[in-house]
């Protein structure tokens, strides 16, 4: 994702505040601050979570988009392991009537974190969300809209680890057209992507089963 004009500021903003938590340094001035000019009519922020400073504001921005969403919900993600407060605000928003549509990868680089996600499928299924999960190769993008208007990218993982312990970065649009693209992006995806059906999950195998008990003890960490 390019971003340009004032929006950019805030991008090295995010920067300047990680460098100085790193190294003691402040960065600061004309040099690392231009004067940027306006481009574009494209309504967009940038949101940064740093737990460690005491920062949750993107952990608070999923759930208020979750929470007031009307129409559709869509998500990519490849380490979807979100907390209960999470869950609820996505099959409350199902339950409400709202399209909520899951991306999730069919391949992952560590299998205890998809166990722990698939743990939870069956809430989700009977809430009514779709699943779909990726098979074209290895799924990293993390894209989230909602009801046409309102989109994000970033760095974000739905998981305990994205919202408590690490550094992350977010850009929030809001545009229809930058949406829509999105959007189409999403539904291309889905053509390289299987669905996930209630009754293919409730035959998983014995030792699929026994790798989601055992990561219920350590969900938080992952």
């Amino acid at each position: 994702m390019r971003l340009e004009g004032p929006v950019v500021e805030f991008l090295q903003g995010a920067f300047a505040e990680t460098w100085l938590e790193a190294t003691g340094n402040v960065l600061g001035g004309e040099p690392y601050f231009p004067q940027l000019s306006p481009r574009g009519q494209v309504a967009t922020q940038v949101i940064r979570s740093s737990p460690a400073g005491g920062s949750f504001a993107m952990y608070t921005m999923f759930l208020l988009v979750m929470s007031s969403a009307r129409r559709s919900i869509y998500i990519t993600n490849p380490y979807f392991v979100p907390d209960d407060r999470m869950m609820r605000a996505l099959t409350e928003a199902s339950k409400r009537g709202v399209r909520v549509v899951l991306l999730l990868p069919g391949a992952i680089d560590n299998n205890l974190v998809r166990q722990a996600s698939r743990s939870k499928f069956g809430e989700l299924f009977g809430a009514g969300i779709e699943i779909h999960e990726y098979q074209a190769g290895l799924l990293h993008a993390k894209t989230m809209t909602v009801d046409g208007i309102w989109a994000t990218v970033g760095s974000t993982n739905l998981d305990s680890r994205s919202f408590a312990l690490n550094e992350e970065l977010n850009a929030v649009v809001y545009h229809t057209t930058v949406v829509a693209q999105l959007e189409q992006v999403f539904a291309e995806d889905l053509k390289y992507s299987r669905k996930i059906e209630y009754h293919h999950w409730r035959g998983r195998g014995f030792f699929n089963q026994l790798l989601e008990v055992l990561s219920l003890p350590i969900r938080e960490q992952l």
